[in-house]
């Protein structure tokens, strides 16, 4: 459960990783992130950041990795960003963005307007004959990943036609439909 825990995390240069108690903040170019860990004790030590646990318990085993694989995000984050594109699948479907406002014409009566974290940037690529797609970036995989699926969540791609917001590069598993 814990194999991962047990490995360090490097700190990339430009990046600050502070431990007060049972909270790490890390800083870097992108912006600011804070982790509370229970029961897990962080240590930061010539460029590197290791986790230990208090006991063999089942339930520290676990924490130790997540907490392990949460501040590595974090670290990731703040230094170089993470990136989900969606891809608007279907004849009329629509995508555009003004500011933190998305607007979605999904083959519904009307448009879905979603307003988007100010954290999380928004762009929207439209081509001449081609499947429009929205690019979601931002320093908190969590928050990229949360607003991901709720745009997917509102026209999930259908199994027959591939009708739908799937993610770029998501294979789709496809039925046959009525047989003749």
């Amino acid at each position: 459960m814990s194999r991962i825990g047990k490995n360090p995390v490097t700190i990339p240069s430009g990046v600050t990783v502070e431990v007060k108690g049972s909270i790490v903040t890390v800083k870097g170019k992108l912006g600011e992130l804070t982790q509370d860990i229970e029961e897990i004790t962080a240590n930061v030590e010539d460029g590197q950041i290791t986790f230990e646990r208090p006991s063999e318990i089942k339930d520290h085993k676990a924490k130790h990795g997540l907490y392990r694989a949460l501040v590595a995000n974090m670290i990731e984050g703040v230094s170089n960003g993470f990136t989900k594109e969606l891809e608007l699948v279907g004849v009329g479907y629509r995508a555009s963005s003004q500011g933190q406002k998305l607007d979605l014409a999904l083959g519904f009566s009307h448009n879905i307007v979603l307003n988007v974290a100010p954290e999380v940037k928004i762009e929207t690529i439209s081509e001449k004959g081609k499947n429009p797609i929205v690019k979601l970036t931002s320093f908190d995989k969590q928050l990229v990943g949360q607003v991901a699926a709720k745009i997917r969540g509102f026209r999930r791609p259908e199994p027959y036609k591939g009708k739908g917001v799937k993610f770029v590069g998501e294979e789709l598993r496809r039925k046959a439909g009525k047989s003749a």
